[in-house]
């Protein structure tokens, strides 16, 4: 453990009040314009910090923890997603690996109703033609949608953002499933009104909306392939705003532009912002910037858990929010 201040370097632009706040705390490196590190710089910084504060936008693999220095101690990921580091071999290597869960909960969930909204009323065509300047008047039959009282939603990970999904779409009148590794307790599944399904297969051919709420791992990856995919009923949508991995994304293009599923609100994308071109071009799906998350509280709270598990650290406890290799 270092004595004196710990030598902190921040791989992205963060909050002021809370880069402000770490440069009481710490010898931190700041970072001076809001890109991404490069290789290089990402190397140099693990060579010498003693703490290193990641985003989702940084890769640290096994490749890059081999050029650490001894000095690095703690990876404080600005995130709740891990998905990004190499947690195994940082634990190999001593380095402890620390998140941010909980903070975006409510954030997220607010969002994936809105994708939900906007996929299901129709809102991103109405809103382009009015700002083409196109709109002739109202009409009993243009931009028809559905309504969402008594349809199904699917949930896909009934964790902390899943359970917040349902609650929110509950006050809309939806009939709440859900599928998890592992059933809810009985009071939990009571709070939400929720049905839980053993299998993803029958839920998914059942359901009208899809809602993908689990974090991407070896397990999840591609979750909802192609196969899966094809059990959607046509007049289904899915949404996701968890991780673009879990779905299959050049096989929900074809199902989209099949017409074999209705619609979609994507927020995350399977190769980050390469994006497939025959996605954009599609009228029944809704892209977002991966913003889901993206709240002035939500940020300035989740620049507060990584001060927290680094103060922690550094007075010789364990971080709050330390990540465990295989409870992911």
């Amino acid at each position: 453990m270092p004595t004196g201040r710990l030598s902190v370097v921040v791989t992205r632009r963060l909050p002021e009040v809370v880069e402000t706040r770490m440069k009481e705390l710490f010898d931190v490196d700041l970072r001076e314009t809001d890109v991404p590190m490069t290789r290089d710089e990402l190397a140099a910084a693990v060579a010498q910090a003693d703490v290193l504060v990641p985003t989702i936008t940084d890769r640290i693999d096994a490749a890059l923890l081999a050029q650490a220095g001894p000095q690095l101690k703690l990876i404080a990921n600005y995130g709740a997603g891990v998905d990004n580091i190499d947690v195994g071999t940082a634990r190999q290597r001593g380095i402890l690996v620390s998140n941010t869960p909980g903070v975006l909960t409510d954030d997220t969930a607010d969002m994936t109703l809105a994708l939900i909204l906007a996929v299901v009323r129709r809102i991103p065509e109405g809103l382009a033609e009015m700002q083409a300047g196109i709109w002739k008047g109202w009409s009993p039959m243009a931009h028809l949608g559905g309504r969402l009282t008594g349809r199904r939603l699917g949930v896909l990970g009934m964790g902390r953002i899943g359970q917040a999904v349902a609650r929110r779409a509950r006050a809309f009148g939806m009939q709440i499933h859900y599928h998890n590794r592992r059933r809810l307790r009985p009071e939990v599944e009571a709070e939400v009104e929720a049905t839980w399904w053993e299998s993803l297969d029958q839920m998914v051919a059942r359901m009208d909306i899809i809602s993908v709420n689990c974090p991407h791992t070896p397990s999840t990856f591609h979750l909802m392939n192609a196969r899966r995919l094809k059990l959607m009923k046509p007049s289904a949508v899915i949404v996701n705003t968890s991780r673009g991995e879990v779905i299959d994304e050049n096989a929900l293009t074809r199902g989209l532009r099949a017409g074999e599923i209705a619609g979609a609100g994507l927020d995350v994308f399977e190769h980050g912002a390469e994006i497939n071109p025959r996605l954009r071009e599609l009228p029944n799906v809704v892209l977002l910037p991966h913003m889901g998350s993206a709240t002035v509280e939500g940020r300035v709270e989740m620049g507060e858990k990584v001060i927290l598990n680094i103060k922690t650290f550094a007075d010789g406890h364990r971080p709050p929010d330390q990540v465990v290799p295989g409870m992911l």
